[in-house]
């Protein structure tokens, strides 16, 4: 009789309780079908589905997604991202096509387009990031567009094919404070994705950065990340609940409430940003439409 190891269970870790205001609708409709269909037949990849979203059923069900280019796989292992992480599949130089035909069907009026990183391949992805740039505009001329971008290394070279293509607006999320960036996003350094932001502003762009909060940062912590941000030419800020996406994640520390929410939007606007949207089922491309104006008179 063959004997099976014993394994030693994990200990018991304490959850945090999710709250009434994270609770969220099932995708349904016409709509989120149509676009449902549209990603499979056209083999896109989303952010919306790959980033486990919340927002998923609300923003399809309007008829938009964020489409993510370069694959699905990515180079790097964030604490907080359900993306998979591994060896990515080649770079495929018909996509910037594809997305192009999808966004015409669905008759998106603003897109939003993010990616993996592509931290193997020497340009980072950068020629397929403008490729898909250039694809958009040439069959929707109408059509605004967001690029939530990576950081290319600091390789600026890379980061100025995006400046010269000029997505409306530029975006590249700093994820945290300054403290627990190496926990959170372990390849990425703070100052880095400062200096990328800097450098999109003195190129001429419309510049945008994402926090995520509830995974152990102060409040003072938050509002310095925000005048760092705005330091460097930063626009528009978001801010949102980060929720775990699987238990190997980095766990929830707190589930911020709305009214802190609202009160660091007001703290962004005093600092001088020209439009924060601040909530907790906020993510980067939530109402990213609304991004494009200021937010200063709303």
């Amino acid at each position: 009789m063959q004997e099976l190891p014993v394994i030693a269970a994990e200990p018991a870790t304490t959850r945090v309780k999710k709250p009434d205001w994270l609770r969220v609708k099932l995708p349904i409709g016409e709509n989120y079908k149509q676009v449902r269909n549209l990603v499979d037949t056209h083999k896109l990849h989303t952010i919306c589905e790959s980033g486990n979203c919340p927002n998923m059923g609300e923003c399809w069900g309007a008829g938009t997604a964020t489409f993510m280019i370069l694959g699905n796989i990515c180079t790097r292992s964030c604490g907080f991202c359900a993306v998979a992480t591994g060896r990515p599949a080649p770079v495929d130089f018909d996509e910037p096509q594809r997305v192009a035909e999808a966004i015409y069907l669905m008759k998106v009026k603003h897109a939003v387009i993010t990616s993996v990183d592509r931290d193997e391949i020497k340009d980072g992805g950068s020629i397929i990031w403008a490729n898909t740039i250039n694809a958009v505009r040439a069959l929707n001329p109408e059509t605004t567009m967001e690029t939530l971008i990576p950081d290319f290394r600091g390789i600026w070279e890379n980061l100025q094919r995006i400046i010269d293509v000029a997505p409306e607006i530029v975006s590249h999320n700093l994820e945290t404070v300054e403290r627990l960036t190496k926990q959170v996003r372990i390849q990425a350094k703070y100052h880095r994705s400062l200096e990328v932001i800097r450098r999109l502003k003195d190129g001429g762009m419309r510049t945008k950065s994402g926090i995520m909060l509830g995974l152990g940062e102060t409040k003072e912590e938050v509002v310095q990340a925000m005048q760092d941000l705005y330091d460097n030419g930063c626009d528009v800020v978001t801010l949102g609940q980060y929720l775990q996406p699987t238990p190997k994640h980095l766990p929830v520390a707190r589930f911020v409430h709305p009214d802190e929410f609202a009160e660091l939007r007001e703290i962004g606007y005093n600092i001088g940003l020209d439009y924060v949207e601040s909530g907790p089922l906020v993510r980067s491309s939530y109402h990213a439409e609304k991004h494009i104006f200021s937010g200063r008179n709303k």
